[in-house]
């Protein structure tokens, strides 16, 4: 436990946190209920989804104890975008996809043992919260020059859409699943994207307002290539995980055809190699580029993760 930390820097797996030596304390003291959180705008994960499962993963080889939350509620309302806002899914259509996500979400976790995972669905504490309390126990603890100052609202209010009051109140809610976490379960750290950090801190302030007790964020970056643009997306649009939106064959292949300027680092973020595995491939793509070895054992490496190993051996004598 006392290197995790150091582990998942040199993973590239950290980009924002609140205070470091406190989290790396709380880290090595013993085991720490965590959490993430997965909104069902979809009916499938999908690549970006894949690195908090892995960072989960991490979390709980190292002794803790993870909480995966499926947004029943949040889903309902929408994650506001930088551009414009969410279309909105009927109630039938994202309990289905709730069903879907925590079926996907249980192939990464261990569900027995000591530091067993469990899976939370933020609908079981939202919908029986009335607007009353919402303002008074909850939206008291907000101000709004916070709330207005997050990225997401910022640009959103800068373009001609605007943003709706839905969107604009998810905050409050996500920062409530931190509480109710909190108070249900111990859980005293969030990890999620970099995107998220404005929301993950506001549950952060409200633990603090409302139980006086600190507690941690902790977020992976937005994974780009080298080149600056945004890692993820095929011909057919977002790497799915689920077999059915993207064929495990056409999902082997996404991650064979990674540039070699970004192989190295992707094996660090995507798969459990060890250093010494992982500085081997580095040489094999340094001297040896041609062979391709490095993106073979990415495109084994993820796609045995999330796919399993007798979809790679059909993969694989398909290829």
């Amino acid at each position: 436990m006392s290197d995790l930390i150091d582990e998942l820097a040199w993973r590239g797996l950290i980009a924002q946190h609140t205070d470091m030596e406190a989290l790396r304390a709380a880290l090595q003291a013993g085991p720490v209920t965590f959490y993430c959180g997965f909104d069902p705008t979809a009916p499938s994960l999908h690549h970006g989804h894949l690195v908090q499962l892995i960072m989960m993963r991490h979390l709980q080889l190292a002794g803790h104890k993870p909480l995966a939350l499926v947004g029943g509620a949040t889903g309902l309302i929408g994650d506001p975008r930088m551009t414009k806002e969410r279309q909105l899914h009927d109630k039938e259509t994202v309990a289905g996809w709730v069903e879907k996500l925590k079926g996907q979400i249980s192939q990464f976790l261990d569900f027995e043992g000591p530091n067993a995972a469990r899976l939370v669905n933020n609908l079981d504490w939202t919908q029986g919260l009335s607007a009353i309390n919402l303002l008074r126990d909850l939206g008291k603890n907000f101000r709004m020059g916070t709330m207005l100052n997050k990225d997401a609202v910022k640009s959103r209010l800068n373009s001609e859409e605007g943003i709706s009051y839905t969107e604009f109140s998810y905050q409050i809610l996500q920062a409530n699943d931190f509480l109710q976490l909190y108070r249900n379960y111990g859980c005293t750290l969030e990890t999620g994207g970099n995107d998220q950090w404005g929301n993950m801190v506001g549950g952060v302030d409200l633990i603090r307002k409302v139980e006086g007790v600190d507690t941690h964020v902790m977020t992976t970056p937005i994974i780009t290539k080298a080149d600056g643009t945004k890692f993820g997306k095929s011909e057919g649009g977002a790497i799915w995980l689920d077999p059915e939106m993207m064929t495990p064959y056409a999902f082997y292949q996404f991650w064979l055809q990674v540039a070699d300027d970004d192989v190295v680092r992707f094996l660090k973020i995507f798969t459990f190699k060890s250093r010494e595995e992982i500085e081997a491939l580095a040489v094999e793509v340094a001297e040896r580029p041609h062979q391709r070895a490095a993106q073979k054992a990415l495109a084994a490496s993820v796609t045995e993760l999330v796919h399993g190993t007798d979809q790679l051996q059909r993969v694989l004598a398909a290829t």
